[in-house]
């Protein structure tokens, strides 16, 4: 045990990236055995690898209708991949936060006994078990109420509603956006008990387990006043109602007469799917309508949510809502004039925004040379293929449509973007907390021209 602890706090990044790439790997060899496919032959590997990275990744691209295409088997095998994925990621991200944490602490110590305030196996244990007590938890209460909604509102059998509420809010709390209909949730779309339940599970999946946690030590504190909550969680919550409220009221304004969209509902229905899209689109692709509909203005609006993403240490992708909230903070600081960026009265450290920025360029820079290539590789229009790469790398699943119709070389573009996406920002926050560094000597300064 102590062998291990070693090599993880060692190389967690590497960890990290190497039990992810096995179990796509597992996923890949057994959706290509024939029986997880509906005629019983066998699935091509670069489909088999798509689906596997898609699941493993949570994202929900699709190359094949997960329905119609793969059989009982084949369903199961996605399903416990996304659940394990959703699983793993929360768990792997909030280990690797308080391993961050742990040794940043033991920097500012200089006994060795701060050494054994790391990654301890009670706090490993706290992890592990708050993850799957959360989980378990929404994912029971979602099941339920869909399960019921499916058997009495659709006429649904009880076995087959049962599983039809089991996957929808599997997929949904681990932001996996998989679903069996071939036109995910559209006929759906006008009913609030399966939209919401859907939009609130995915909120919560997409927060993050810190969050979570937080929330539920402090629910009797917030029975008696003001909860004194952490930093990451009050911005974690004002960034999300900001994100949700703000995505749903320019998506209603932009859609509000498409009639391949939100025009064709009535007034309470065109806001309940504008609030839909907007929760949907910046962490799990489910759709109510076609998303190959929307005006240019939309997409690039989605796709700019998709881009931020969720909260830290969940199922959602991106760059995440407090990376967001430090580069405004920063950005506000210095067009005051200020020389610390602030947020809710209190200071960022200059390592804080450093990463920030970090994680930000690097993942524009992800995305344009994907988007290059994917434009190299096929003929279709340039907002299509951005969205697609955003969804990618966002891990969301939202798609235009135009991801089955991908040549080979587009897909596995696709595939790497969405393997980098999902584990990208993780690692490469925690690789660069755990390697900072203190400088013992100052360099000459100097001043370039900006602007």
């Amino acid at each position: 045990m102590r062998a291990r602890h070693r090599v993880f706090t060692a190389h967690p990044a590497r960890t990290v990236v190497l039990a992810f790439a096995l179990v796509i790997l597992l996923g890949t060899a057994l959706l290509s055995l024939p029986v997880a496919s509906e005629d019983g032959h066998a699935t091509g590997f670069v489909t088999s690898l798509f689906t596997s990275t898609s699941a493993v990744c949570v994202t929900g691209l699709v190359v094949v209708d997960t329905g119609t295409y793969w059989s009982g088997f084949g369903e199961g095998v996605i399903l416990a991949l996304f659940q394990i994925g959703g699983f793993g990621i929360m768990t792997m991200a909030s280990l690797l936060a308080l391993l961050v944490s742990g040794r940043l602490r033991m920097r500012m110590q200089l006994t060795t006994q701060a050494e054994a305030k790391g990654l301890g196996l009670a706090e490993v244990r706290r992890v592990l078990l708050g993850v799957a007590g959360t989980t378990l938890a929404v994912e029971l209460s979602a099941s339920a109420i869909l399960a019921l909604r499916f058997g009495l509102g659709y006429d649904e059998s009880p076995g087959r509603a049962a599983y039809l509420g089991v996957f929808h809010a599997v997929s949904a709390f681990t932001n996996a956006s998989f679903g069996l209909h071939a036109d995910s949730l559209t006929r759906y779309a006008e009913d609030p008990w399966v939209t919401l339940t859907v939009a609130f599970t995915i909120i919560l999946g997409g927060i993050g387990f810190p969050v979570i946690l937080e929330l539920l030590r402090h629910r009797r504190r917030r029975a008696l006043g003001r909860p004194n909550w952490s930093l990451n969680t009050k911005l974690t919550l004002a960034a999300t109602a900001v994100l949700l409220f703000g995505g749903t009221v320019l998506i209603c304004l932009l859609e509000w007469t498409n009639s391949g969209t939100l025009g064709a509902f009535s007034t309470p229905q065109k806001v309940l799917n504008g609030f839909f899209v907007s929760a949907a689109s910046r962490t799990a692709g489910f759709n109510t309508f076609d998303v190959g509909a929307l005006h240019p203005a939309t997409l690039l609006l989605t796709s700019i949510l998709m881009f931020i993403g969720g909260g830290s240490a969940g199922t959602a992708g991106g760059i995440k809502v407090t990376t967001f909230a430090v580069l405004a903070a920063a950005m506000q600081a210095e067009v005051r004039g200020e020389s610390h960026a602030v947020i809710m009265g209190r200071r960022l450290t200059p390592d804080v925004v450093r990463q920030a920025l970090t994680v930000a360029l690097l993942s524009v820079g992800v995305v344009v040379a994907s988007v290059l290539a994917l434009l190299t590789v096929t003929e279709e229009r340039m907002e299509a293929v951005l969205f697609e790469a955003v969804s990618a790398f966002g891990t969301v699943g939202m798609s235009t449509g135009i991801t089955p119709g991908l040549p080979e070389s587009a897909r596995l573009i696709l595939i790497l973007l969405m393997f980098v996406g999902r584990l990208g920002p993780i690692t490469l926050v925690s690789a660069l907390a755990l390697r900072e560094r203190t400088r013992r000597y100052q360099l000459p300064e100097e001043r370039p021209v900006i602007g």
